[in-house]
């Protein structure tokens, strides 16, 4: 059924976009800098609009929304407690792993965008998170960018 095809999608998103927030509020965690911080909480905040939005679309279409991260995330932000403890990488490391995530997710909201077996209600809903999830990309993006520019 389209429908079942719909809430799974979108459900994939969600987890994907939850694991994202929690990405964000680690880093905002970890981040030395206040305006790293404050930037990290924003975009977490951003995301969790999101993500509630795409619960809201799976209720509508009858379907039961997801509500965790996946395990993969909390395996792969363990992985990271202990990188960093042992580097000690600071913002920048912070930033290249936030950006790591973000093309990450933008992929996966950009294959989403291309399923042409979404019916137009889950097609809407996936555009207007992507829509955060690009601006988020591209935020850290360019704060990657602007900081390996100033290291040089």
């Amino acid at each position: 059924m389209p429908v079942d095809h719909d809430i799974a999608t979108l459900n994939s998103l969600t987890t994907t976009t939850i694991d994202s927030c929690d990405g964000y509020e680690r880093a905002a965690e970890d981040a030395s800098a206040g305006r790293f911080r404050e930037m990290f909480r924003e975009c977490a905040r951003e995301r969790r609009a999101a993500v509630s939005d795409l619960q809201q679309t799976v209720r509508s279409l009858g379907g039961t929304p997801v509500d965790d991260g996946s395990l993969m995330a909390n395996i792969h932000r363990r992985w990271l407690d202990l990188k960093n403890a042992l580097s000690g990488g600071g913002d920048k490391a912070i930033i290249d792993e936030v950006e790591r995530g973000e093309d990450y997710i933008k992929g996966k909201y950009e294959e989403a965008l291309g399923d042409s077996e979404l019916s137009p209600t889950a097609l809407e809903a996936v555009d207007a998170a992507y829509r955060s999830v690009r601006a988020g990309h591209d935020r850290v993006r360019d704060l990657k960018h602007s900081m390996e520019g100033s290291a040089a």
